[in-house]
């Protein structure tokens, strides 16, 4: 199948296949998958053109909503956390475009930039994974505590006779205001500061403008490693934001597709769909699996994933 303004040919089947792979795994961690679909597209299918960042974010527009559904019914989303990241990321992603599209359209060039933000992500979370902190040990005891109710939950529903199943905890918000936002986790409280993430979103927000990813697989690790947040209730917000802010990318690279006449800015409108559709069955499954599988092992395979595409760019960008 020929997708015109991607440049490509490819059989239909590949991109919801990949899509669907990729995004089972990442969607546990809050991040759609985007930034792991870019390198597939330009290595891979030789799709290196800057309308390729648009399509990535097309797909997270088809993609996210089944995983976000899954979390909030779980009672997992944190909304104001949610909206933070939004107002945030939104300016954030509309400057990166512009960035994208004038200064990076060279794919040599815009691969050294992918490495460099990708490496920084990758090494800052296998730092902070190999940290014996007491503060980290004190917060990761939520986790844990979360994974032994889930244990004992699935237990009690395949064993009636053990007692009735506990309901799953859900996140209960304590504060919300200009300075502050706080919430509680399994008897554990929480507490950010919300300017803090507004300004720290916002930078992300450019780079994931211009990386076409939305910003999600920068800010999930963030959270984590640098507000010390529990993954299992920070997935969700990420990929919202990560949702509103794709649907302003592609509309915004839509809209100034007509000043560069001679350059492919406009997503790939099939292509980003067979993307998006299987990556919708994928986050849907790994959003309902996230519960089961130990959050450090989610943080060790995002931060394996993220070194081993930047170590891949730079290689790539040095013709080895």
């Amino acid at each position: 199948m020929v997708f015109h303004r991607a440049g490509i040919e490819v059989a239909p089947w590949i991109p919801p296949l990949v899509a669907f792979g990729i995004s089972f795994f990442t969607s546990m961690g809050g991040v759609s998958g985007a930034f792991l679909l870019l390198p597939f597209q330009m290595s891979v299918l030789g799709y290196t053109h800057p309308s390729v960042s648009a399509t990535n974010q097309l797909f997270n527009i088809v993609a996210i909503p089944s995983g976000v559904y899954r979390y909030w019914k779980e009672g997992r989303m944190v909304w104001p956390l949610t909206w933070v990241v939004v107002a945030g990321t939104l300016p954030g992603v509309l400057t990166g475009a512009v960035v994208r599209v004038a200064y990076l359209p060279n794919p040599k060039h815009f691969k050294l930039f992918a490495a460099a933000v990708l490496l920084y992500i990758g090494l800052r979370m296998v730092q902070d994974l190999l940290k014996k902190s007491t503060v980290a040990n004190t917060k990761a005891d939520a986790e844990e505590k979360f994974q032994e109710m889930v244990r004992r939950h699935r237990v009690q529903a395949v064993q009636p006779g053990e007692g009735a199943a506990q309901a799953l905890p859900s996140v209960k918000v304590t504060h919300f205001n200009t300075r502050r936002l706080g919430y509680t986790f399994y008897e554990e409280s929480y507490d950010i500061p919300v300017w803090g993430i507004f300004a720290l979103t916002f930078i992300v927000g450019i780079v994931g403008g211009i990386y076409g990813i939305g910003g999600g697989s920068i800010i999930a690790p963030f959270f984590v490693s640098f507000f010390k947040q529990p993954v299992y209730t920070v997935a969700g917000a990420a990929l919202m934001g990560t949702f509103v802010t794709s649907v302003a990318g592609v509309g915004f690279y839509q809209a100034i597709a007509p000043l560069y006449p001679n350059m492919s800015v406009a997503p790939d409108w099939l292509l980003g769909i067979l993307f998006g559709l299987g990556g919708m069955a994928g986050m849907y499954l790994g959003a309902r699996c996230q519960k089961y599988v130990p959050a450090r092992a989610i943080k060790w395979m995002l931060a394996g994933i993220i070194v081993f595409t930047a170590l891949k760019y730079v290689v790539a960008f040095f013709g080895y």
